[in-house]
């Protein structure tokens, strides 16, 4: 019997490892899963957020602080984007800001994870990290490059940022891809 509920306790914590979310964030910090039994943290001060509304969509948000932005997106159970969702992301963002130019200059894939740093208008680089899960999508756009490289080191051990970082940059960072919703028809009913 002692046998039989070892092997019980074993499954359910592997399952429950399992089921918790990639991301989240509460108390002032983001919380990054790596695997089943490690976690990046980073905590964040003098941030603003705010809660974004779609018919198509459970529970979104926006978080903006001085060098970091993040949409976090849990869609309908039902819903499906339209496109690829990091993809969507990146067409609104070129269209809301003075962007001549954009080239990805870095790219790093892991698992859920996807990093990526664009050169823009050949002046400046940015940070995107983007993180899918079920039915969940999170953006993130960095100025600086605390959050990328960290948790990017935390795949890739002897990882090294190789980029400037201009920490003047001018355009405020605050778009929506869930605002933008009903001009731009990003999710659809899964039929």
């Amino acid at each position: 019997m002692g046998f039989i509920r070892k092997i019980f306790d074993v499954l359910s914590k592997n399952i429950i490892n399992l089921s918790r979310p990639i991301f989240t964030f509460e108390d002032n910090t983001l919380k990054f899963k790596l695997d089943s039994q490690h976690y990046y943290t980073f905590d964040l001060n003098n941030y603003e957020t705010k809660t974004r509304h779609d018919s198509y969509v459970l529970e979104a948000y926006t978080i903006k602080s001085e060098n970091l932005f993040v949409e976090y997106v849990n869609v309908d159970h039902d819903v499906t984007w339209n496109a690829l969702s990091s993809s969507l992301f990146i067409n609104l963002f070129k269209e809301k800001f003075p962007i001549n130019s954009m080239h990805i200059v870095e790219k790093k894939e892991f698992e859920n994870y996807e990093f990526i740093t664009y050169k823009i208008n050949d002046d400046f680089t940015l940070n995107f990290i983007f993180i899918n899960e079920l039915h969940k999508d999170i953006f993130i756009i960095e100025k600086n490059a605390d959050l990328y490289t960290n948790l990017l080191k935390s795949f890739i051990k002897d990882y090294t940022y190789n980029f400037d970082i201009k920490q003047e940059l001018e355009f405020d960072i605050n778009i929506s891809i869930v605002k933008e919703n009903a001009l731009h028809g990003y999710f659809k009913l899964d039929n």
